[in-house]
């Protein structure tokens, strides 16, 4: 696909929200969407995207759109697209319908993970989307258990017998790869031809998917709001962030960097981790290396890469 391509085809998602200058979840979203032509509904868990694009009596979805909690979005689709089975199957209904949900962190890694999990196991035919943004960014920074390793957050301050958060971030693709589950992927926002491909692919697949898509918040990561795709850029050529797919149990790496940048590069622009450069912290960055060096040896043996 080209971009001239992918600017001709259906706008699901449309200007008007009131989400921040640079945010990475608009693009997600309009790029997920787009890689089906057949009707959509979608259900959105609570949090930063259902907030700035859903306040009374605007909106900029132009789907059928449900509002869940956090805790419930994967159970809420899923009710959905089982009424919708037994509609078709009644002949009520013709036509074909896809089911997207989307969440952020809460709605995923940590309070909607039940439902997430129950929803892939039970085998309901949608996808769910993650904007991952690595926090509790709409309630003001709390750490989550997406939060990387070393940031700075409200809920676990850089300080002086602390320095951020003290845990490395919970591996949500691989809870969803260990469903066995149809497909998986993982993609970031600034990869757009990646992002609408494996939105493709999954939409052409029945039963559950899930997807992971970078999300860099501009406020809580503490970036100017022009570096958005370039923070998300050099989260995947540093390896932290690797864009990968897992299709029935078999792993593809999409894409290795051809000179792979050091951590730093990925961190220093953000002004959460700016306190992991003073001297006394740089052992922190030396851990935060090799956890990144670890877990990308662990995916190329699993992509059969060498």
């Amino acid at each position: 696909m080209n971009i001239k391509e992918l600017g001709h085809r259906e706008k699901r998602f449309v200007s008007g929200h009131r989400s921040c200058a640079g945010c990475g979840f608009p693009t997600i979203v309009r790029n997920v969407l787009a890689g089906t032509k057949e009707p959509v509904v979608v259900s959105c868990a609570t949090g930063c995207l259902e907030v700035t694009s859903t306040i009374y009596p605007f909106t900029s979805w132009k789907v059928p759109f449900i509002h869940s909690a956090f805790e419930n979005t994967s159970a809420t689709i899923s009710g959905v697209e089982a009424t919708f089975k037994a509609f078709k199957k009644r002949g009520k209904l013709k036509e074909n319908v896809k089911f997207v949900a989307f969440g952020g962190d809460g709605g995923t890694y940590d309070i909607g993970l039940q439902s997430l999990s129950g929803a892939l196991e039970r085998g309901h035919d949608f996808l769910y989307v993650l904007y991952d943004n690595e926090g509790y960014m709409n309630t003001g920074n709390q750490r989550s258990s997406a939060t990387p390793y070393g940031a700075d957050t409200t809920t676990e301050p850089e300080g002086k017998l602390h320095h951020g958060k003290e845990e490395f971030r919970k591996d949500i693709t691989k809870i969803a790869v260990a469903h066995n589950i149809p497909y998986i992927a993982q993609t970031a926002c600034h990869a757009w031809n990646d992002t609408v491909m494996k939105a493709e692919k999954a939409f052409s697949i029945k039963g559950p998917k899930f997807i992971n898509v970078l999300s860099p918040c501009t406020l809580n990561w503490k970036i100017d709001t022009s570096i958005t795709v370039e923070i998300s850029r050099l989260a995947t050529e540093t390896c932290f962030w690797p864009l990968y797919e897992v299709e029935n149990g078999k792993y593809k790496l999409n894409y290795r960097p051809k000179v792979k940048l050091p951590i730093e590069e990925f961190l220093r622009p953000q002004g959460r981790f700016k306190h992991l450069f003073k001297p006394e912290n740089l052992h922190i960055i030396k851990k935060i290396q090799e956890n990144v060096d670890s877990e990308w040896k662990k995916l190329l043996k699993l992509c059969g890469e060498s």
